[in-house]
């Protein structure tokens, strides 16, 4: 007998431990059950927002001028610029040596005396034998071979006029000016050096105008108009401003991306060949809104968490067209979908949350009245 009951006071005894172990093993699953996050949420509407454009690319010349050398094989004598500098129109760049065709010249203006001497023999002698031709003394062969002559140095003069021009443009070409006011941005000529006809000796920014040749996406290309205005930032934090000049009717097979030149404001600090980043003002355009702080950014992409029936959310990958302070104009978002507003930066995907309601505005206290102070 005490050993039988022994035996149920044991049984009784892991009975008893069981359950409380049971009990232990649920208040431990609660505790790790996930817990819901508390969020309110908005509703995505069809409105109008600000569009802003993000486009990046080089800076470039507005247009780019080649200086050369018109008469070859004279030696550069003097370099009067440098690249950096500003010229004008007309002004001298390089000198090149003149001494020969400044002999040419010389020999030019002498054949030209010479010819203007023999056309004065030749117009006396055909008035000469005009005159004994009309008393009967001349035949008329001597006066067409008179005539011949006079023509013939008049021709002479002509030919002499017309070296002479050439000589003088040749020694006019010795000193090499700029064809247009701009930039000088490359320079491949040096004192001493013998320069051949049509090398290139200054590359120049017409008028110092540049452009940034923005790369913009070609579902954004027929929002841009010529004059649109833009704010461009470089990786040298300079800032400036500038408006879109042409939009290329062109977009590259590849990277789907077209081209809009920016004319930059004069005196940008940015120079040929630099990397900046251009935000367009697009103006007003209609699209699709949610609350600003519902847009947040994911391994460096924008989204939005999306409510879904369950009360389960999805991370929905969006782009921003606009911005404001409390609305942004997102695409792959359609009107009346729910979006999560306050909350959304500590949930994940899939997470299930409680729609907290919105807290009522409280009405503002009537005009002439005072709120009594609380009792202590």
């Amino acid at each position: 007998m005490v050993r039988a009951s022994t035996l149920r006071a044991f049984s009784l005894a892991i009975a008893v431990s069981a359950a409380l172990v049971a009990c232990k093993g649920d208040e431990a699953k609660e505790d790790l059950a996930p817990s819901s996050q508390t969020v309110t949420v908005a509703t995505a509407t069809r409105t109008d927002l600000p569009r802003v454009i993000s486009a990046s690319g080089s800076v470039s010349a507005w247009e780019e001028v080649p200086v050369g050398a018109e008469t070859g094989g004279l030696v550069a004598t003097a370099v009067l610029v440098d690249e950096g500098a500003y010229v004008r129109q007309g002004q001298p760049l390089v000198q090149l040596n003149t001494a020969l065709l400044a002999a040419q010249l010389r020999q030019q203006q002498a054949a030209l005396q010479t010819a203007e001497a023999n056309a004065a023999r030749d117009d006396a002698a055909l008035a000469r034998s005009q005159e004994l031709k009309e008393r009967g003394f001349l035949s008329q062969a001597s006066l067409d071979t008179a005539l011949a002559n006079q023509r013939s140095s008049q021709a002479g003069v002509a030919q002499a006029r017309a070296g002479l021009s050439q000589a003088q443009t040749q020694l006019a070409q010795a000193t090499i000016r700029a064809p247009v006011s701009g930039l000088i941005i490359s320079r491949n000529v040096t004192r001493g050096q013998i320069v051949a006809a049509g090398t290139e000796l200054f590359r120049m920014v017409r008028d110092g105008r540049l452009e940034l040749d923005a790369q913009v996406p070609e579902s954004d290309l027929a929002l841009l108009r010529s004059g649109m205005l833009a704010e461009i930032v470089s990786d040298q934090s300079v800032t400036t401003t500038g408006s879109v000049r042409i939009v290329t009717p062109e977009v590259d097979t590849e990277t789907r991306l077209g081209v809009a030149r920016i004319a930059l404001a004069a005196g940008s600090g940015l120079r040929p060949g630099m990397f900046a980043r251009a935000t367009i003002d697009a103006g007003t355009q209609p699209g699709v809104a949610v609350p600003t702080p519902a847009v947040l950014y994911r391994e460096n992409r924008a989204g939005v968490f999306v409510l879904q029936p369950d009360n389960t959310v999805r991370f929905t990958p969006v782009t921003v067209a606009g911005r404001t302070d409390q609305r942004t104009s997102v695409s792959n978002i359609e009107p009346g979908a729910r979006v999560v507003v306050s909350g959304a930066g500590f949930l994940n995907e899939g997470d299930r949350v409680t729609v907290q309601a919105a807290a009522p505005v409280a009405a503002a206290p009537a005009a002439g009245t005072t709120t009594a102070p609380a009792r202590k």
